[in-house]
């Protein structure tokens, strides 16, 4: 009972953390470019920049930049989760 505590607990960890990866990344860069935008002569840059990951984002959430990071997180999330599965299966079999 206790391996499947933590089989649970190890999963619940892998997808949580498979899913909040690319929300950080993106926020991360998102804020890059916005403090690129406070440098003289990069204005330019950086909101064609900005303008273009949010199209990316929007290409993904039908036109909502807000639920296309959503679904690639919970993408990402749904693999993570399926690598454990796969890795604990892996384990256990051998």
């Amino acid at each position: 009972m206790k391996s499947l505590k933590n089989f649970l607990l190890f999963l619940t960890l892998t997808i949580f953390f498979s899913f909040a990866t690319p929300i950080i990344v993106v926020g991360i860069l998102l804020a890059g470019l916005a403090l690129l935008h406070l440098i003289p002569g990069f204005e330019a840059l950086a909101q064609v920049s900005i303008d273009g990951v949010l199209q990316f984002l929007a290409a993904f959430g039908n036109g909502y930049p807000t639920s296309g990071i959503l679904t690639i997180g919970l993408t990402c999330g749904f693999v993570g989760g399926l690598f454990q599965l796969g890795t604990g299966y892996r384990y256990r079999h051998l």
